[in-house]
């Protein structure tokens, strides 16, 4: 999954507006198209592509053209490109599937249309979480930050909490962490190590979390920048435990792998649904939202790509395995957090500084 990296984003915004074309990555200006169904119109969403996107498709697009006869086309761009588009007043999409970070800077940039979740029937009684309503965007999935370990490494112990993962005594072996490159430093996780309460993490304490970071620093092998990398470096024995990206494991475990996650103190971030200012096809951006909060298919999707539903009820529609491995089942809600996006966005500037010169030190 491509992590549209606002940390690195916000303070280029400017910059990358006045740098980025404006072609929308082959849509066209056309949204007419003949389908012979109950509607001419073609709808363009934004997501991120990849196996993400292949889910979308299969789970939400594909089904909600079915039923409703309207066209949908994908379009995979950032965020500053697709800023750019709207500052011109010409959005080349009607829908966006991005972060719930991007989306608080959309808000501050007035670039989103404010939702009316009265056109929005299936929200009502979706028992979706507050801090994923938000006034220009709808959480549609979570996905989570985790531990990864090797089943056949300290002597059969396995960890669980960070503080095991910190522990290098206990739990002998090399380590690897998120690169600023790949997302978010992972000061939440320092905190935990050291005791702060999930309750508590926030505002985060950066001296203390970077000077616990400073105590595991001799242990990283490697400051992973893409999601495939903990597989490779937990693959070849190159570290014993790592942080990860749930769900880019499963097909290494399911292939036999000695690996396995660990999901205290995950960290969740959201993806959500929202409308650019000056979407050509209000409506049916309206129609496919909708849509994508009903728990079948918030359902259909869980089962095809490992992001969990925003929409309780759509556990009663999964299978007992994949309901497990989902960062939004009961059981991991309360043993995880929520990314406090909002003391991220303030800041960012003054942590990917640290972090350089931490790095580097």
């Amino acid at each position: 999954m491509d992590r549209r990296v606002f940390l690195r984003g916000v303070g280029g915004v400017a910059a990358g507006i006045a740098a980025t074309s404006l072609t929308a990555c082959g849509t066209g200006t056309s949204r007419s198209v003949s389908s012979g169904g109950k509607s001419s119109k073609t709808l363009v969403v934004r997501n991120s592509g990849g196996t993400y996107g292949d889910a979308n498709q299969q789970a939400i697009y594909d089904p909600f053209t079915k039923e409703t006869g309207i066209q949908v086309k994908v379009v995979n761009i950032e965020y500053a490109q697709m800023l750019a588009q709207i500052k011109q007043g010409r959005p080349q999409f009607d829908v966006i599937d991005d972060s719930m970070a991007d989306f608080v800077l959309f808000e501050q940039q007035g670039a989103t249309e404010e939702l009316d979740y009265d056109r929005l029937k299936k929200f009502k009684g979706a028992g979706i979480a507050k801090n994923l309503v938000t006034s220009n965007a709808v959480g549609k999935n979570y996905w989570a930050s985790v531990m990864a370990y090797r089943t056949d490494a300290f002597g059969g112990k396995k960890p669980s909490s960070w503080a095991d993962f910190w522990d290098t005594r206990a739990f002998s072996g090399n380590r690897a962490l998120q690169a600023l490159d790949a997302d978010l430093p992972e000061l939440e996780f320092a905190l935990l190590a050291d005791g702060v309460p999930l309750d508590k993490l926030y505002p985060l304490d950066v001296d203390r979390a970077f000077k616990v970071l400073s105590e595991i620093k001799p242990h990283v092998r490697k400051f992973w920048d893409t999601g495939a990398l903990p597989g490779v470096l937990l693959g070849r024995k190159e570290v014993d435990a790592s942080s990860v990206w749930h769900g880019r494991l499963d097909a290494l475990i399911k292939g036999g792998s000695p690996l396995a996650y660990q999901w205290n103190g995950a960290r969740r971030q959201s993806n959500g649904l929202g409308i650019p200012k000056g979407a050509a096809n209000l409506d049916a951006a309206y129609r496919l939202i909708d849509f994508a909060l009903r728990p079948e298919a918030q359902a259909a999707y869980a089962e095809i790509y490992p992001m969990a539903p925003s929409v309780p009820a759509a556990y009663k529609k999964l299978t007992t395995t994949t309901a497990a491995n989902l960062a939004s089942s009961s059981e991991h809600l309360e043993s995880g957090f929520d990314l406090d996006v909002e003391w991220w966005i303030k800041n960012q500037d003054t942590v990917s500084k640290r972090w350089q010169e931490w790095t580097h030190a």
